[in-house]
């Protein structure tokens, strides 16, 4: 890939040149690449699954660039070559991390913190928690407040739990484009 600065022949062009070069324009810089060959034979199911995960990327794309608060918060990401759209696509194509569950802090008593680490490439919108017994029933569930870090959140019991022995704790974090990753440790 070969970058063009101020390039009085190709400024402003892009497109197809024949069967070989390609011609783009980002971020005031032309930039060439090789054409792609044509593919042969039919795609996979995982090919047709991931072009599709892409098309709806692209949607999710455009309608945050006609929001113009959307819009701003994607800007703010963005740098360099990679525009707002370019990482708005990418959120919608990447589920948030869930990097840690920190429950050395809960004991079964209300006012007990979990702490829960949760990454993303661009934010991360809600954090949940349920706590059940090891037999399945329910103790409480509900949302963990984000901390000014902005990667740590914290669940604060609101319940007893007599026994913690063999509880499990699952924790969902979601994203803006709605991307939900779950994750469990039990007790």
């Amino acid at each position: 890939m070969a970058k063009v600065a101020k390039n009085l022949i190709l400024h402003g062009a892009s497109g197809k040149i024949g069967d070989q070069i390609v011609i783009r324009q980002r971020g005031g810089k032309v930039i060439l690449s090789q054409a792609p060959g044509e593919r042969e034979g039919e795609p996979s199911e995982a090919q047709k699954t991931q072009r599709a995960k892409f098309q709806q990327a692209i949607i999710y794309g455009k309608t945050q660039m006609t929001d113009a608060e959307a819009k701003a918060g994607y800007e703010a990401k963005a740098s360099g070559m990679r525009t707002a759209f370019n990482v708005a696509v990418a959120d919608f194509l990447h589920a948030p991390d869930v990097d840690e569950i920190d429950v050395s802090g809960y004991k079964g008593a209300v006012g007990d913190p979990i702490r829960v680490r949760v990454t993303d490439d661009f934010k991360v919108v809600q954090v949940q928690l349920t706590i059940s017994n090891a037999d399945g029933t329910l103790v409480e569930q509900g949302n963990a407040v984000q901390q000014a870090n902005e990667v740590d959140w914290v669940y604060t019991a609101t319940a007893i739990n007599e026994n913690t022995t063999g509880d499990r704790i699952v924790v969902k974090a979601s994203d803006k484009p709605g991307n939900i990753v779950a994750e469990e440790q039990t007790l």
